[in-house]
């Protein structure tokens, strides 16, 4: 055992996936992780021979069996993304034992590839697999299992990574391709965000949808990342090389894309540390804090222009609205346009009225700027030393059609916290959106 702890002491603070070893050197378990070191952890923090019991009184079902591992192995990777994937790989390569154990068919997921003209890329469970109806379907590769999937979210995302086509195809003639400057059917909604290459509208042919979106998934799937990144960018530079510069322009923002996944919304309760004390949850995230209810203030900047500039404020405790307690800011400092200005100017203007409640929780409706910002003042003002406080954003985009969650990932506490109230953290921040824009027609309505 001391072997072990030496190893855990070892290991990273990535995510990826942990394989559990018997004294046959036989792998009998494999599970993902955001960080290796803390989950497998978990594991092992007592000498008892008796299993670990939870708070509720109830053991984690791996804790039945940790007695049996001898020898541990992980394998990092660079996204909660691909430690799914990862894990899947090696349920159906090596069919661990306790994996296979404590199956429940309703929780495995698989994606499958189809062979239409233009492929579907969709998702299936375990049972569903078996069913005669999906036999009958053209199914050209199954990619899984993937326990405890969020499946929309996982979808969703490689939606973006990989551009794959959610619309109706406009068959493109038997040329392959639609003469200049000519369309086929209405471009969908994610032709214009730039996330569909236009199987909509006939744009882009079977066998270029085939090699530029579901051959690089395929790859992807199959844990090649390093190789993919590799092709993409040779193909990358023999794009800009033949100036098709917008082919090699979509190329390079995929690159990047994939060495930056945001994956935040497929986490789930399984990849969070379990062994979070409830004494700690109960004084920082729990419902109330030190015998008081528990605040998050939510924040947004509305503006027409490099005029009419306001922020907002809205308080939720408890998880319901203050209405009382919302404020309003007319921005007063800040020339011209700059969002973080005015965010940093309603901050700073906040922390001169200690008479209102202290937050448990800041939320800015912004990305990483906003909260690098207004990180800066807390800073400035000690605020993290002398307050249990969070500070999170969420980023929206320009068309206001995604939720990228921004704080500290290397706090368990608070990535569980997240999860737990991602719907609220989202109501808040619309509420502080709609908030500020009440605000700031009614001033337009007075000039």
């Amino acid at each position: 055992m001391m072997n072990l702890k030496q190893k855990i002491k070892n290991l990273p603070n990535t995510p990826g996936i942990y394989l559990f070893y018997n004294s046959k050197k036989e792998l009998i378990y494999v599970g993902k992780a955001t960080d290796l070191k803390s989950r497998v952890g978990s594991y092992f923090r007592q000498t008892s021979p008796q299993p670990l019991l939870r708070k509720e009184g109830t053991t984690r079902p791996i804790e039945v069996m940790i007695h049996e591992v001898k020898d541990i192995k992980v394998i990092a990777t660079d996204s909660v993304l691909e430690a799914i994937i990862l894990e899947g790989k090696y349920i159906k390569d090596k069919k661990p034992k306790y994996n296979v154990d404590w199956k429940d068919d309703k929780s495995w997921n698989y994606i499958y590839i189809t062979d239409n003209i233009y492929p579907q890329v969709a998702t299936i469970r375990e049972h569903e697999l078996e069913n005669s109806k999906f036999k009958i379907q053209n199914s050209k590769i199954i990619f899984g299992p993937y326990p405890g999937l969020k499946v929309k979210e996982m979808m969703r995302l490689l939606q973006k990574l990989f551009y794959i086509s959610v619309c109706s195809p406009s068959t493109p003639p038997a040329s392959g391709h639609l003469p200049s400057g000519r369309v086929g059917h209405k471009p969908c909604f994610y032709y214009q965000l730039g996330q569909c290459l236009g199987v909509c509208t006939g744009e882009i042919t079977p066998q270029d949808y085939k090699r530029k979106v579901i051959l690089p998934l395929i790859q992807f799937l199959k844990g090649h990342k390093k190789i993919l990144l590799k092709n993409l960018d040779k193909k990358m530079h023999t794009e800009s090389k033949n100036k098709n510069f917008e082919e090699a322009g979509r190329l390079r923002d995929q690159i990047y894309h994939l060495k930056k996944i945001q994956d935040i919304a497929l986490l789930n309760k399984s990849f969070v540390n379990e062994e979070i004390s409830r004494s700690t949850q109960n004084d920082r995230l729990g419902g109330r804090s030190n015998g008081r209810d528990f605040r998050i203030e939510g924040y947004d900047i509305s503006n027409l222009g490099s005029s009419d500039k306001v922020g907002s404020m809205v308080v939720f405790e408890n998880g319901e609205p203050q209405k009382s307690a919302y404020r309003k800011f007319n921005i007063k400092k800040v020339l011209g346009q700059s969002d973080v200005d005015c965010l940093a100017e309603v901050v700073e203007r906040r922390l001169r009225h200690p008479e209102w409640v202290w937050p448990n929780v800041f939320l800015i409706d912004g990305g990483k700027p906003q909260v690098n910002r207004v990180k800066m003042i807390l800073d400035a003002h000690n605020f993290f030393a002398k307050k249990s406080v969070i500070l999170l954003g969420i980023a929206k985009g320009p068309k206001r059609n995604k939720n990228e969650f921004i704080f500290d990932h290397s706090n368990k506490s608070v990535v569980k916290f997240v999860l737990d109230h991602e719907n609220l953290l989202i109501q808040v921040r619309d509420e502080a959106h709609r908030f500020a824009i009440k605000f700031n027609r009614q001033k337009r309505i007075i000039k």
